[in-house]
């Protein structure tokens, strides 16, 4: 029969899938993934109203304004109109704040003043009321030139009948700038990866502790390959993880929704958010597959809660070790730490990753993932081995027979 073996036992990849199925039902389904779940929605929804409430606080005292660089009766008619049109107005229009009053003949440079350090300069005017030049950054000055228009217009007493041209001067972003904005989406991304994973990976343990204690693993070795047993178990807690990702997420989204306060603004990384978020799942993926290996075999050597939380000890340093090593490569693209720190398997994605989001280039995330997925391969083998070993030292009878070429065992 397809998918059989010839002892009449499902084959090692069709025994995982139904392991994986039912441990994945199993866990979504039962009280304790529930509570696991509130766990975390707690800080983040704390979280989320503080932000919100911290916003607003820092909104109300510190507002961004527009620089007024004209001569003195100019600017006090901008001010005058300005004042006149706040109320209709809203939000839609900072407040204009006289930066330099300009003697006759006298020329500023407003690219320069709109550093000005304290200032808190949304863009910055020039020009006179009839022909008003708005400086700052693309995206806020196209957004801002109809209500300056307005305000223009009212400056002229022409109110709605005609509006002056505002002519845009977009400030160019500098290379420095850009790299900075993307490092720190870069920083963000690792550490929200690594968080993850360090919260789910060890979800793999207790639940083989607890099935090893109520004699479950020796049931479903009298029935299907131990090897099975592993992979099933770890893809299956991978998709419970997926699962949980979402669920934060899609909570996290909402209570920024109620809160009024916007997602965290991070620079776009290089590769662009949908390459970027495509990439952190996969690599999250394989973060998760290479450690979900570990504990899963060290899972497999304990016997009680306490050895796991004592074996599992040295694994948990380890990953801390690696996620510093990542989160320095950051700062020395291109470098032997960052080489190294990319080829290494476990810090491989958190390097990729912050790769993503400084370098446009994505032939290299397919040479890592080759070779994180080889790497996964590799760990899954070792450590579906050693876990066949340390579950069950005997092993079912026929377990001397072959398995599969990826899963054989020396005979003795």
């Amino acid at each position: 029969m397809t998918g059989n073996t010839s002892g009449g036992r499902l084959s090692t990849l069709a025994a995982a899938a139904v392991i994986a199925r039912r441990d994945f039902f199993a866990i979504l389904l039962s009280r304790s993934f529930v509570f696991f779940l509130l766990g975390p929605l707690f800080p983040l929804v704390v979280g989320a109203l503080a932000g919100g409430v911290g916003a607003k606080v820092q909104a109300s005292v510190s507002r961004a304004s527009i620089g007024l660089v004209m001569t003195a009766p100019d600017a006090e008619k901008m001010i005058a109109a300005d004042l006149a049109l706040k109320p209709h107005l809203g939000g839609a229009m900072p407040e204009l704040v006289v930066l330099k009053r300009l003697a006759p003949g006298e020329s500023a440079d407003p690219a320069a003043l709109l550093k000005t350090p304290g200032a808190n300069l949304a863009a910055v005017v020039s020009g006179t009321p009839a022909a008003p030049r708005l400086t700052g950054p693309k995206e806020r000055i196209e957004y801002l030139e109809g209500p300056l228009a307005l305000v223009a217009a009212q400056a002229l007493g022409q109110g709605a009948s005609a509006y002056p041209p505002v002519a845009l001067a977009p400030t160019a972003t500098s290379t420095v700038d850009t790299r900075h904005g993307r490092v720190l989406t870069a920083q963000a991304a690792q550490t929200l990866l690594f968080l993850l994973i360090m919260l789910l990976a060890g979800m793999v343990m207790s639940n083989l502790v607890e099935e090893k204690a109520n004699k479950i693993i020796e049931i479903l070795a009298a029935a299907i390959p131990m090897d099975a047993v592993f992979l099933g178990k770890l893809f299956a807690m991978l998709a419970v993880s997926l699962v949980g990702i979402a669920v934060w997420g899609l909570t996290f989204a909402v209570a920024q929704l109620v809160t009024g306060h916007g997602m965290p603004v991070l620079d776009p990384p290089a590769v662009g958010w949908a390459a970027f978020i495509a990439l952190g799942i996969v690599y999250f993926a394989m973060g998760y597959l290479l450690l979900g290996a570990v504990f899963l075999t060290i899972g497999a050597m304990a016997t009680t809660v306490r050895e796991v939380q004592t074996l599992s000890m040295p694994a948990t340093m380890m990953q801390l070790l690696v996620f510093f090593v990542a989160s320095f490569a950051v700062a020395k693209p291109g470098g032997a730490v960052e080489l190294g720190a990319a080829i290494f398997p476990f810090s491989s994605p958190f390097v990729m990753l912050a790769r993503a989001a400084t370098d446009e280039a994505l032939w290299t995330h397919a040479v890592a993932l080759g070779w994180q997925m080889l790497c996964v391969a590799l760990f899954v083998r070792v450590g579906a081995r050693l876990f066949r070993s340390r579950v069950m030292k005997s092993g079912p009878a026929g377990g001397k027979k072959k398995r599969g070429w990826l899963f054989r065992r020396a005979a003795a």
